[in-house]
């Protein structure tokens, strides 16, 4: 994939769903993965030409964990423009050390976000933009089906009355296949997650379950999307 495909996708949802307005300044969430480098990046791009002007700021929330290094993201936010703030928290302390927890996913989730939004809050954003991709979407519909029984999917936009900050995905169009090529084609350096539950959660379950289902039936992860975005879920419908 070209940076010029990635903006088609994410200009596209972001008409789509109305992400962006004049005057916006949105935080946008870095974990330093493939994800939110190209997040940015398309963001970056998209800034230059977009019809309605924006402001960009880039977060990373460390969870305190050893061995986490955000230099690589320094260096590539200083490269294109974009303010970076890293946010030092104990989370994973918390979580591994003192809770426990045996299935850790959805609490750091929580707490990382909650972190982000007050750093967003105190930076004067109105907005925060997270790294979510297509499969992203396609798995968490799947987890909330399994785990909790229920139809349901996070929105495209969302907003958090306490904050009074909204939650855009601009990547919610753009496949995690495509993510993967574009940033080994451009050659940017991408930052190892140091969570100790990496690779083995229940996101990674139904991945692996998404995969082996899409052998046997032919664009499974398109239907789905497409029944998510025809359906009565919060926020869906264009």
């Amino acid at each position: 994939m070209k940076l010029q495909k990635l903006l088609s996708y994410v200009r596209r949802a972001v008409e789509d769903y109305n992400m962006i307005e004049q005057g916006d300044k949105i935080a946008v969430g870095i974990s330093g993965g493939k994800d939110s480098i190209c997040l940015l990046l398309a963001l970056k791009n998209l800034q230059r030409f977009y019809t309605k002007q924006f402001e960009l700021e880039a977060i990373t929330v460390s969870l305190g964990l050893p061995n986490a290094n955000y230099d690589d993201i320094q260096h590539f936010c200083d490269k294109i423009g974009v303010n970076y703030t890293v946010v030092n928290t104990d989370i994973g302390q918390i979580i591994f050390e003192e809770r426990k927890e045996k299935n850790p996913c959805s609490l750091c989730a929580k707490m990382r976000k909650g972190a982000l939004n007050d750093m967003a809050e105190q930076l004067n954003c109105n907005k925060v933009a997270l790294g979510h991709n297509k499969d992203d979407i396609v798995e968490t519909f799947f987890m909330s089906l399994f785990y909790e029984g229920r139809i349901h999917c996070f929105s495209p936009v969302s907003f958090l009355d306490r904050k009074q900050i909204y939650s855009i995905r601009p990547l919610m169009y753009v496949p995690e296949p495509e993510i993967k090529g574009f940033i080994q084609k451009s050659g940017i350096s991408i930052v190892k997650n140091p969570c100790i539950a990496d690779g083995n959660t229940k996101r990674q379950e139904t991945k692996q379950l998404l995969q082996s289902l899409s052998k046997d039936y032919k664009n499974l992860q398109e239907k789905v999307f497409g029944a998510i975005q025809r359906s009565d879920i919060k926020g869906w419908k264009l």
